[in-house]
């Protein structure tokens, strides 16, 4: 999250033999298992739920789904955004996104010119003339849910960016727990949760939680009537959202701010998809906030992207080998390679191609997409994505500018071997595959090559100086 225009700065897995090498496949590669911090059980169960959940929601093909954060920080104001992001969902869709992520939708502190980080009046998505505008920086309510009614008949979800640890906005009132005034007094125009200072921290109930931001005034979840209004009433925030504006899961801010069990409990009485913002490199950290919302929120994988940034723009891919919540616990993932907040990592493409085809939902950056990258590029791997990029992931060899990884296929499903070559020459290298005495090709079109993989499942493939490849079967 970010409020002002500031930007944010920026297990050794176990190894196993491949088994008794043949003929010229050469005696150094070793194949790496990646290993979910799963049992086996706990394995086939998450995978049959994501698979029958991919086809009782929105259609996200055999990788899983895309998600598009549709919104950079400062996009135009005036209130044009919500047509904009409308009028690119029918091409989004055909390239393979399945969910798209929208800014703050309700009214904020800073009116038409803010991104929504400063909420106010979680009920107003600009139909109330309050804070210096009717519409919000985005357009109006009527213009949101045209926005979500086009990408909900196009069958992708919407996700809502929900700001629950500050408010900002409030009048000026005495406060008997400070013993000073502050601004905590919140009268909305919609008339719905209305809050004072025994709202916020410090309070009767509690004088702190896990963190404040920015010195806004820090709301409190433990207050039964913050819970009421925020996700237990059938009109509170979560279920006015959902069911009646029809976003389809959170994007929860900040989550450092507060326990996970206020996502736990909003979740349980919501539902919908769920990913945590916790800003944080170490993926244990990671896997423990997301099993303490017991597994009802997946989480940014910011240890993946910190890798990712260490490999691709420092030159040592070794890096991949390391720690990131995707290998812990694949299915409530979710990778990225820049956002609204950070953008450090330099070789782009190349990120995308891992995110693309490893596990874990991967995300879409709007201005990589639509503004900065090669596009056609982009869905390229989207493709790649829902055609191959199933089962459990296998690193086949890694070293400091050559990393190849196997996804193992699924439910009939082949499965890939992806490639990547940060070097200045052509590189080739024996692996082994899913495929025995089949032919294979590079669905990248950086290889010509269409070799054919022996009895024993062994094939050589290449890549390109500074590229990837992606094989599977022709």
């Amino acid at each position: 999250m970010k409020i002002t225009q500031m930007s944010r700065t920026r297990w050794m897995i176990p190894a196993l033999t491949a088994g008794l090498l043949f003929g010229c496949m050469p005696e150094e590669d070793i194949e790496t298992e990646v290993e979910p911090r799963m049992n086996e059980g706990e394995i086939q169960h998450v995978t049959e739920q994501w698979h029958r959940e991919g086809v009782a929601g929105a259609n996200p093909g055999v990788g899983g789904h895309i998600m598009m954060q549709a919104f950079y920080w400062d996009v135009p104001a005036g209130g044009t955004w919500w047509n904009t992001v409308k009028g690119k969902i029918s091409s989004w869709n055909n390239a393979g996104i399945s969910r798209i992520w929208l800014p703050p939708a309700s009214k904020a502190q800073n009116g038409p010119f803010s991104m929504g980080y400063d909420p106010f009046d979680y009920y107003d998505f600009g139909q109330y003339n309050q804070m210096g505008s009717t519409q919000t920086r985005f357009g109006s309510k009527s213009e949101l849910q045209s926005l979500i009614s086009r990408a909900t008949s196009n069958n992708m979800e919407v996700i809502a960016d929900i700001v629950i640890n500050h408010n900002s906005g409030g009048d000026l009132e005495y406060n008997p727990y400070t013993g000073t005034n502050t601004y905590t007094d919140y009268n909305p125009a919609s008339g719905k949760f209305f809050r004072t200072a025994s709202d916020f921290h410090p309070n009767a109930v509690r004088n702190s939680d896990e963190g404040i931001f920015g010195g806004f005034p820090d709301l409190s979840h433990s207050q039964g009537y913050v819970q009421d209004w925020l996700w237990k009433r059938s009109d509170g925030v979560a279920k006015y959202y959902k069911n009646s504006m029809g976003f389809d899961g959170w994007r929860f801010d900040y989550v450092k701010g507060f326990g996970p069990w206020v996502v736990r409990e909003w979740m349980n009485h919501v539902g919908g998809y769920g990913v945590g913002e916790l800003w944080d490199g170490n993926a244990g950290y990671l896997k423990w906030w997301v099993d303490q919302t017991n597994r009802t929120s997946s989480a940014f994988d910011f240890a993946a992207y910190y890798k990712m940034d260490a490999a691709f723009d420092g030159g040592n891919l070794n890096e991949l080998n390391g720690d990131m919540l995707w290998k812990r616990d694949p299915y409530k993932t979710a990778t990225f390679v820049a956002n609204h907040d950070t953008d450090i990592i330099w070789n782009k493409l190349m990120a995308y191609a891992y995110i693309l085809t490893h596990e874990g939902m991967p995300t879409i950056f709007y201005r990589d997409y639509e503004d900065w990258l090669d596009k056609n590029k982009l869905n390229n791997l989207m493709w790649i994505h829902r055609n191959y990029a199933s089962g459990s992931t296998s690193i086949l060899h890694v070293d400091n500018d050559e990393y190849i990884a196997r996804r193992n296929g699924y439910g009939g499903n082949p499965g890939l071997v992806v490639y990547f070559n940060t070097s200045g020459s052509w590189k080739e290298r024996w692996i082994q595959t899913n495929w025995s005495s089949d032919q294979i090709k590079d669905y990248t079109g950086n290889s010509g090559w269409e070799p054919w993989t022996q009895g024993n499942r062994w094939v050589k493939i290449q890549c390109p100086p500074n590229s990837y490849t992606v094989w599977s079967l022709k």
